[in-house]
C-alpha cells in the first residue's frame, strides 16, 4: 500500500512539474461517466489499443514524409486530399487505417496460419509482418501499380481452393494474381501465381514491402538465396520464385523505396541491411517477346526451408471438410455466394482455437466463440463445435467465471446456452467431462447477481460491466442480464440431464426472481422514457446501443416473437439508426455493423415483419468483392472502419440468417419452414433447397419448387424423437400447420394472410 501511494505521488508530482495532466485524476474523471464497477476497462483491451496506437505513431513518423513510396491502397486513399477517404492529420499523433480495413484470408481448414490479401492484391503472409506487392513496370514510368490503379477487380474463387484472384489493368498492361494456401509435404505454403501481359520492355516486378494493412512493418535484413531463386528475410523467413529473376534490387530507408532503383545502374549487391528496419527489395522478370510472363511465388508459413518439387497436396482439403455441411440452393446467386464464403470463413478461423478474425482480432473471446460455434453446429459441424466447447474449461477461473476479457458479464450465460444447444442438436447428454465447469459456471451467475432488496433501477441485475459490444461506458447492460438469464434456463436443462433434481429447483427459483428483476427494471425505465422500446441499460436513453437488448429475441428467444418490447425496440432502431439499410452503431464502431444488423433482421423474421429482407439485402450489398465483412463499415467509403477486415462473427451471422430463412426452431415448441423465403424467389420457378441441417428436433433437408400457382414443399428428416409441430410460413402468407409425420405439403400462392 505504501509503495502504491508513493508511486501515485511521484507520477502526480512529475506530471504537474512538466505541465501534463495528472493521469490519475484524468482516469478518475473518465470513470465517472460510467456506473461504479470493479473493472473500468479490460486490461487486454487497453493492451490491444496501445499496440494499435503504437503502430499508428510509427506510421505518423514514417508515411507522411515519404508519400512517394508505393504504399498499400488504404494509405494512398487516406492521404489523398481529393479522395472521400482523406483524413486530415493536424494534431493527431497516430495514423491508423480507419477507412479501408478490408482483407481476405487465403486459408485452409485445420490450418492456423492466415495469410492476408488486401483489395489490391497486396499479400501479407505472416501475422503483423511484411508484405509482397506485384507491379508491371518499364523505363518510361508508365507503370501498373495496383494500389494506385483505377481499374482493379478482385473475387474469391470458391471452386479453386478458396483462392483470391486480383486483376488490374493500366493501358496495355494487365496483371493477374491468384493467392491460395497449399500444403507441401504437409507444410502450409502461401502461393502467389502471377501472370503479367505487356510489351517487350516491360517487367513483372515482385517487391518485398515493409508494410501491411495496418501500416509500417519492419524488415531489417534481406539476402538473395544462393541455391535457389528467392530471398531470405530477417534470417528466418523465405520467399521462393519459380524461375530466376533477371535482376534483384535492394534499398534501405535512407535510399528511398526500391521502386526508384528498378532502372538505375546495375546493383551487384545480393543482400541488404537496413538499420532503421525499413528495407525493401524487388525481383524483376522481363516480359519479353511473348508479351506475357508467368511467375509463381511460394512462401513457407512454418518451416525455414521448402523442398522444391516436393509433393503438393491440397485438392481435397476443402472437399473433405465440406462433404457433410449444409448446402443451399436459391435463385439469388449473390446470397448463395455469401453463404458459401461465410461458411469457409468460419471454418478457417476455427482450425484449433476459435478467432474473431485473422489479424486484428486473432484472439479468443467467449462471446465470438459461442456465436461462431453455434453457426458451425447449425451447419453440420458437430465435432468442430464440440472441440470448441472442450477448450472452454481451461479458460474458466476458479470462481467459475468464463473470462476472456475481465469486466464483461455475458460469457457464462453464453457458454451454458451453447452447451444446451449442442446437446439438443446432437441428441446427446452433456459430457461427464463438462460437468464441473457447468456447475461452476451456474454458481458464478447466481453469486454475481446483485441483491434485489433495493429500489434501484438495477436491483437484482448483474453488476455494472464493461460494454460487451461497445455500447458505452460501464453500465448495467440488459445484454448481460438477458444472456445470464438465458444461461440459467439452459442450466435447468443441463442439470436435469445430469440428474441433479435438488439444484435444478434452486436454479428454477432463481430464474423467477431474476426474470422479475429484469421486468421490474424495464417497467421503471418505460415510465421514464414513455416508450416500450428498451434502452441498453436502465441508466441510458434510447440510442443505437439498444440493439443489445434484442438478445432477448435473438438468439435467446426468451420472449414470444411479437413481444411488444422487442417490436418497439426494433422499430426504434429501424427508424432512427439505419444508414444504407444497416445499423449505424454510433458507439465506438462509428460504422455500419453487419452482425448487429442481422440480429435486427432475425427479430423481424420471428415477428413475420418483411423488413427482415430489407436488412438482409443491405448487409449483402455491404459485403466486399470477396464476400467478407469487416466489423464495422465506413458509411462513405464502404470500407472497414473498425476491427478486423474479415470478421468471423459477421460471417457466422450470415450463415445463421440464411439457415433461419429456410428453417428455424421457435422456442423449443415447433419447427418453422420457409418464413424467410421471399415470394420474389418463389416466382422464379427455380428449385430451392437447404440441408442437411441439424435442428434441436433432428436433422432436416428441405426442398421446394413452384409449379403453376402451387408451391410443393417436401422434407426428409431424421427426428431425434417424434416429429415436432411444423409450421410453413411464407412471408405475407397465412401460416399452415402440418399434420404429424407428414413429409410434404402444397401451398397455393393465393393463400394470403
Amino acid at each position: 500500500m505504501i509503495s502504491r501511494l508513493l508511486w501515485k505521488y511521484i507520477v502526480k508530482h512529475t506530471a504537474r512539474r512538466y505541465g501534463f495532466l495528472d493521469p490519475f485524476s484524468l482516469f478518475a474523471r473518465v470513470s465517472r461517466f460510467g456506473q461504479p464497477t470493479e473493472v473500468l476497462a479490460p486490461t487486454e483491451l487497453l493492451r490491444a489499443t496501445a499496440i494499435l496506437h503504437a503502430r499508428g505513431l510509427l506510421n505518423a513518423q514514417v508515411i507522411q514524409h515519404n508519400l512517394d513510396w508505393v504504399w498499400p491502397v488504404w494509405i494512398n486513399k487516406q492521404f489523398d486530399p481529393l479522395d472521400v477517404s482523406f483524413i486530415p492529420r493536424s494534431f493527431s499523433l497516430t495514423h491508423i487505417n480507419l477507412t479501408h480495413r478490408n482483407w481476405t484470408v487465403a486459408g485452409l481448414p485445420d490450418v492456423e496460419e492466415t495469410p492476408l490479401v488486401d483489395p489490391c492484391g497486396l499479400v501479407t503472409p505472416f501475422s503483423d509482418g511484411w508484405s509482397i506487392d506485384v507491379w508491371v513496370t518499364n523505363r518510361n514510368g508508365n507503370d501498373l501499380l495496383p494500389s494506385r490503379a483505377k481499374n482493379v477487380r478482385q473475387h474469391l474463387d470458391l471452386i479453386n481452393n478458396n483462392s483470391i484472384v486480383t486483376e488490374s489493368l493500366a493501358g496495355e498492361m494487365n496483371l493477374a494474381s491468384r493467392v491460395e494456401m497449399i500444403k507441401v509435404n504437409d507444410i502450409p505454403v502461401c502461393r502467389i501465381s502471377l501472370t503479367a501481359d505487356g510489351c517487350y520492355d516491360d517487367s513483372l516486378v515482385v517487391s518485398l514491402r515493409p508494410c501491411n494493412p495496418e501500416g509500417v512493418s519492419f524488415i531489417s535484413n534481406i539476402v538473395s538465396l544462393q541455391d535457389s531463386p528467392g530471398w531470405q528475410v530477417d534470417k528466418n523467413k523465405f520467399v521462393y520464385f519459380s524461375v530466376m529473376p533477371d535482376r534483384y534490387c535492394f534499398s534501405d530507408f535512407h535510399q528511398g523505396d526500391v521502386y526508384y532503383k528498378l532502372y538505375t545502374s546495375a546493383d551487384i549487391k545480393q543482400y541488404l541491411q537496413c538499420p532503421l528496419e525499413m528495407g525493401s527489395a524487388a525481383a524483376m522478370f522481363r516480359i519479353g517477346d511473348s508479351h506475357q510472363r508467368k511467375v509463381t511465388v511460394d512462401i513457407p508459413l512454418r518451416e525455414k526451408m521448402l523442398v522444391r518439387h516436393a509433393s503438393t497436396t491440397n485438392a481435397n482439403d476443402w472437399v473433405d471438410c465440406l462433404k457433410d455441411a449444409a448446402q443451399v440452393k436459391i435463385p439469388n446467386s449473390h446470397f448463395k455466394f455469401l453463404f458459401d464464403a461465410s461458411l469457409r470463413t468460419v471454418l478457417i478461423h476455427t482450425a484449433k482455437d476459435v478467432y474473431a478474425g485473422p489479424y486484428t482480432y486473432k484472439r479468443f473471446w467467449f462471446r465470438d466463440a459461442v456465436f461462431i460455434a453455434y453457426a458451425l453446429l447449425c451447419s453440420g459441424f458437430n465435432r468442430r463445435s464440440e472441440n470448441i466447447i472442450d477448450q472452454f474449461e481451461r479458460r474458466q477461473k476458479i470462481s467459475g467465471y468464463f473470462e476472456s476479457q475481465e469486466g464483461e458479464w455475458d460469457s457464462n450465460g453464453q457458454v451454458l446456452w451453447l452447451i444446451k444447444k449442442y446437446c439438443q442438436m446432437t441428441n446427446t447428454k452433456p459430457k461427464t467431462e463438462w460437468k464441473n465447469m457447468i456447475f461452476k459456471g451456474i454458481k458464478w451467475i447466481l453469486r454475481k447477481r446483485l441483491s434485489s432488496d433495493s429500489n434501484d433501477l438495477h436491483a437484482g441485475l448483474m453488476p455494472a460491466g464493461f460494454s460487451a459490444e461497445h455500447f458505452g461506458p460501464n453500465n448495467f447492460y440488459y445484454w448481460d442480464n438477458f444472456w445470464s438469464l438465458g444461461g440459467m434456463k439452459a442450466a435447468v436443462y443441463l442439470l436435469t440431464e445430469y440428474g441433479d433434481i435438488e439444484y435444478t429447483k434452486i436454479v428454477q427459483e432463481e430464474i423467477k426472481q431474476f426474470s422479475k428483476s429484469i421486468i421490474d427494471s424495464l417497467n421503471k425505465v418505460e415510465s421514464t422514457i414513455k416508450s416500450l422500446a428498451m434502452t441498453s441499460s436502465p441508466y441510458r436513453r434510447l440510442d443505437s446501443a439498444s440493439v443489445g437488448s434484442l438478445s432477448a429475441g435473438y438468439p435467446l428467444q426468451l420472449w414470444e416473437p411479437n413481444n411488444l418490447r422487442l417490436c418497439a425496440t426494433n422499430k426504434y432502431l429501424y427508424e432512427n439508426c439505419l444508414v444504407h439499410n444497416g445499423l449505424f452503431h454510433d458507439m465506438s464502431h462509428s460504422g455500419i455493423n453487419p452482425y448487429l444488423t442481422l440480429h435486427m433482421a432475425q427479430v423481424f423474421l420471428r415477428a413475420r415483419d418483411k423488413k427482415y429482407f430489407i436488412l438482409m439485402k443491405g448487409v449483402a450489398d455491404l459485403a466486399s468483392a470477396t464476400g467478407q465483412w469487416p466489423e464495422a463499415i465506413h458509411p462513405q467509403t464502404k470500407g472497414g472502419c473498425m476491427g478486423d477486415g474479415q470478421h468471423t462473427w459477421a460471417a457466422a451471422e450470415w450463415v445463421m440468417m440464411l439457415r433461419n430463412c429456410f428453417l428455424r426452431e421457435e422456442r423449443q415448441e415447433k419447427l418453422v419452414f420457409c418464413s424467410g423465403l421471399p415470394l420474389e424467389w418463389i416466382e422464379t420457378d427455380q428449385e430451392m433447397l437447404f440441408g442437411p441441417a441439424p435442428t434441436i428436433f433432428g436433422i432436416v433437408s428441405l426442398k421446394l419448387k413452384k409449379t403453376g400457382h402451387e408451391i410443393f414443399i417436401e422434407w426428409q428428416a431424421d427426428w431425434h424423437k417424434r416429429a415436432p409441430v411444423i409450421e410453413v410460413s411464407f412471408p405475407g402468407m397465412a401460416s399452415v400447420l402440418v399434420s404429424d409425420n407428414a413429409r410434404q405439403v402444397v401451398i397455393r400462392l393465393n393463400n394470403s394472410g
